[in-house]
């Protein structure tokens, strides 16, 4: 086993920060798919909150391993992510890290995320312990074949997002739409306006549908974020994302969600991009039928593992 020093902060400066993202980048280029999911690296990029825990592991003073944990929910436990250097790994870089996790985790309980379906990856987790636990696909569809065109419900607008005006309504309503989801329902003022300070936000891109219903005018019914990857050096072309989709209760049944998720695409399809994609619970058949009739098809695989 080859020699690792690990250790443990609760913030990072930034040369750290920018070390750990160069390893990102780098396993992100080998594998086709980012080893950390965007909460962990907008916690990178902003400097996260109290509970954030950043464990790095160095060999011969050069970073080959970054794990984060966050102890924020005490309901599920703890959640983990980590990265290992592409020519470090089966070395036992992750196990530690692994490890060092469940030590930190303050019940013993632990969450561990693994991106791209890694064969490594669920090897790592069940020889510790863990049991598969939640699967989220990634879909994909070409953005070149002809999209049917939106078909709104009466009483329906649709704009693009004010920053600051719509704030506290968006996350009233995404509390509503995605109350059995408590990863997306727990979002917080602070946790929108961090990914709308990021590069990638585009107001236009950020579809609300307003309702002029008598006695619930101006109410949000219902939105879809629209994100672009590969704008910046990502080393493939730009590809659209559906973001975040959803309908306030009182919508749900009206056709506004597949409405949404068209005019969405459409959105990234004059926007010049050739291909969209999203993420889908697997066990959310209603969703992935919806998505299917759209002509996404399965990419690729999320799993959490718990312990």
């Amino acid at each position: 086993m080859t020699a690792v020093d690990v250790g443990v902060d609760t913030r990072l400066g930034d040369a750290e920060v920018a070390e750990v993202l160069a390893l990102v980048e780098q396993a992100t280029a080998i594998d086709g798919v980012s080893p950390l999911s965007e909460h962990v690296l907008l916690h990178l990029r902003h400097g996260g909150d109290d509970h954030d825990v950043h464990i790095r592991a160095h060999t011969n003073g050069t970073l080959v391993g970054y794990a984060h944990l966050d102890t924020t929910d005490v309901v599920e436990g703890s959640s983990g992510e980590l990265v290992v250097a592409p020519d470090h790994r089966r070395l036992r870089v992750g196990h530690v890290l692994v490890q060092r996790l469940i030590e930190l985790s303050p019940d013993g309980r632990l969450r561990l995320w693994a991106h791209g379906g890694r064969a490594d990856a669920a090897h790592l987790a069940r020889s510790l312990g863990f049991e598969q636990s939640r699967v989220l696909w990634r879909m994909h569809r070409s953005l070149a074949d002809p999209l049917p065109v939106a078909s709104w419900p009466d009483g329906i607008s649709v704009r693009a997002f004010r920053p600051g005006a719509d704030d506290e309504a968006w996350v009233e309503v995404n509390a509503a739409a995605f109350a059995d989801l408590p990863d997306q329902s727990g979002w917080t003022i602070e946790d929108l306006r961090r990914r709308l300070h990021e590069s990638w936000f585009d107001a236009q891109g950020f579809l609300i549908a307003e309702s002029t219903r008598p006695g619930h005018e101006g109410q949000i019914a219902g939105f879809h974020w629209t994100k672009v990857h590969g704008r910046d050096a990502h080393g493939h072309e730009p590809i659209g994302e559906v973001y975040v989709v959803a309908v306030a209760p009182l919508w749900r049944g009206t056709g506004l969600g597949r409405a949404l998720v068209l005019a969405g695409l459409e959105h990234l399809r004059r926007a010049g991009l050739a291909q969209a994609m999203l993420y889908v619970d697997a066990s959310n058949t209603a969703a992935i039928g919806l998505y299917e009739s759209l002509g996404f098809t399965r990419w690729d695989t999320d799993t959490l593992y718990r312990r």
